[in-house]
């Protein structure tokens, strides 16, 4: 006989990692013992080499969906071993070298309870087992144990507690677990704080009363699982207008949730891939061309209003990803807007009396639920450009899952990159890989200066990470930059000032698998401004760069930004200086009148 002790470490948490790993122990007539630490997953096991070697295929095999395996290290366990059986253990807590799994889509499995009249979990909004549902939005800590969520607040009915037990079920140790009577509750609210009683709708429950009244033309505030979202009817002008006008969000897109991919394609061209990544467990928004019919639109598929996203030739779709979204959407035959719950500029709403508070304004009514939300995270947005995704935000679905960085940096110390001023992320550099925060926002907002505080705290707790290094913007006058350098000097660590553009394509290099001692790239950035070595703003950058050092080879010719700051904000200003300075405008309209962005600036 072997005694085995394997180390499992990756996305292994709150994923049926251990109920997998016991059941194949089982099968395949081990003992021993598995359990959840800092590290991710330790098993200790116990049997022939052909029965380990069987384990060990068939764990790498039968992976969770929502699991990643990133190393298995197996050595010989030579402490004493009185195990008579296989068993899952309680969690250990050491050092944290393990990762936390990204918020995940609902399920099959749980898509069908919900609609199913004999089960339990019939029009449960908050059902989820290990396969999916809340998972950043709620944690608190590592091991990724009931305790440190905000399902603590919850204690388990005997019928959750059974299923969590049971090695059998796929609820086995999947901590959010819950049901109509020990789970969270969603209510709803009229936001003037009238009461609301059931003849005022034909509706099953509250969650149902949102359909009804979003196809009435009202607007609800719909808290889900990473923050708190603003919802109308896609299809109504004046719903649409009325949204814009209250949250003062008078240009850019709309982000759209439909009940299916048929009613999806109804206005949009989806390729295979696009489908893919809208029913993937991240269920992130994915920009979608829209259709130029002939065919004039009929009842059953109104058009989507001009309002939702004026000018564009794409459509910001998503698919419900939450129970509560697949309930609300069920009798929902067109699409409906879902957009951050805050005013224009500032963070989502993620606490109810701050949505109240803020939002009452904005909606008619409020459909909130008793869970906390620990963690704000938006929605991830992508695109498909050719044939690959391009991330435009990194958020929910996606983070904090860590990339892989190329070789080289398993050797880099930990670093701690705070990012820039707006759209900001920051990130956790450690053992050859990057974990990036969710996207924050923009940090002259004072709101979302202060979330960016409490979300760096938060990671740099649950990931125990203490930087040997902090990296700054170059900008003096980012707060980000000055919050660097205020933890560098509060704890004497290093601060290095990066280059904003030489970050650019050093990222670039990163996400095309250069390795760290690659010769010089020719890098063109053309993002926008940044503060250059030679304290002026630079943009429109052509640099010879490593991951090192750069040379500045060229850059566009240095004009003045048309309105100062709002240039940032609207970049055609900067296209429309930089056009004047070197031709005439009667020699542009002449020779390039049938360019998109000439017509634009004609307008």
């Amino acid at each position: 006989m072997t005694t085995e002790e394997i180390r499992v470490r990756g996305t292994v948490q709150g994923v049926g990692f251990r109920p997998t790993v016991y059941r194949l122990a089982k099968a395949c007539g081990l003992r021993g013992d598995v359990c959840n630490d800092g590290e991710g997953v330790l098993i200790r096991a116990s049997g022939t080499d052909e029965s380990i070697e069987e384990f060990i295929k068939r764990l790498q095999q039968e992976c969770p969906p929502l699991a990643r395996i990133n190393q298995l290290i197996r050595k010989r366990y030579e402490k004493e071993f009185l195990f008579h059986d296989f068993v899952i253990s309680h969690s250990i807590s050491s050092a944290v070298k393990t990762e936390i799994a990204p918020d995940a889509a609902t399920c099959s499995q749980c898509r069908s309870e919900i609609f199913d009249f004999y089960s339990r979990w019939y029009r449960y909004p908050f059902t989820n087992c290990t396969y999916c549902g809340p998972r950043l939005s709620i944690i608190r800590a590592i091991p990724y144990d009931r305790i440190n969520t905000s399902m603590a607040a919850f204690t388990m009915c005997a019928e959750c507690m059974k299923e969590y037990n049971d090695v059998e079920n796929r609820r086995f140790h999947a901590q959010p677990v819950a049901c109509h009577v020990c789970g969270p509750k969603a209510t709803l609210e009229r936001a003037d704080g009238k009461p609301i009683t059931a003849s005022m709708f034909s509706m099953l429950d509250d969650v149902d009363a949102v359909c009804t009244l979003l196809q009435r033309g009202e607007i609800v505030a719909i808290k889900g699982i990473g923050g708190i979202h603003l919802a109308c009817d896609a299809t109504n002008e004046t719903a649409v207008q009325k949204l814009r006008q209250r949250k003062q969000r008078y240009h850019k897109p709309f982000a759209l949730m439909a009940r299916d991919l048929e009613i999806i394609e109804k206005y949009c061209i989806v390729s295979d891939k696009e489908r893919e990544l809208l029913q993937s467990s991240a269920a992130p928004i994915v920009l979608l061309q829209i259709k130029e019919s002939n065919t004039p639109h009929t009842p059953h598929t109104p058009p989507i209003s001009p309002s939702v996203a004026p000018g564009q030739n794409t459509l910001g779709f998503m698919l419900p990803y939450t129970p509560l979204h697949h309930l609300i959407l069920k009798r929902m035959n067109h699409p409906i807007v879902l957009t951050s719950g805050n005013i224009s500029d500032e963070p989502q709403c993620i606490d109810n009396d701050e949505a109240r508070e803020k939002l009452s304004q904005i909606a008619d009514y409020f459909l909130l639920h008793n869970r906390e939300i620990v963690n704000r995270v938006d929605d991830s947005v992508v695109r498909l450009v050719g044939d690959q995704v391009q991330v435009i935000r990194r958020a929910r679905g996606y983070a904090p899952a860590p990339i892989k960085l190329p070789p080289g940096f398993e050797h880099s110390p930990a670093i701690l990159a705070m990012g820039g001023e707006l759209k900001n992320t920051f990130c956790l550099l450690k053992d050859g890989q990057a974990i990036l925060s969710q996207h924050l926002g923009d940090l002259e907002n004072a709101a979302t200066f202060t979330a960016y505080q409490s979300t760096l705290n938060l990671y740099l707790n649950l990931f125990e990470h203490q930087p040997e290094a902090i990296a700054i913007d170059k900008h003096p006058e980012y707060l980000s930059t000055k919050l660097g350098q205020e933890l560098g000097f509060t704890h004497q660590i290093p601060i290095y000032s990066t280059q904003h553009h030489h970050a650019h394509i050093a990222a670039c290099m990163a996400e095309n698998h250069l390795p760290l001692d690659s010769l010089p790239v020719l890098g063109i950035a053309l993002d926008g401004l940044g503060y250059g070595e030679d304290n002026t703003i630079w943009g429109g950058e052509f640099l010879l760069a490593d991951y090192h050092q750069f040379q500045r080879l060229a850059t566009f010719k240095p004009v003045a930004m048309i309105g100062g700051e709002q240039a940032i904000y609207q970049p055609w200003r900067n296209t429309y200086a930089q056009l004047i300075s070197a031709f005439s405008w009667e020699e542009i309209t002449n020779q390039y009148s049938d360019l998109e962005i000439i017509k634009f600036l004609n307008h």
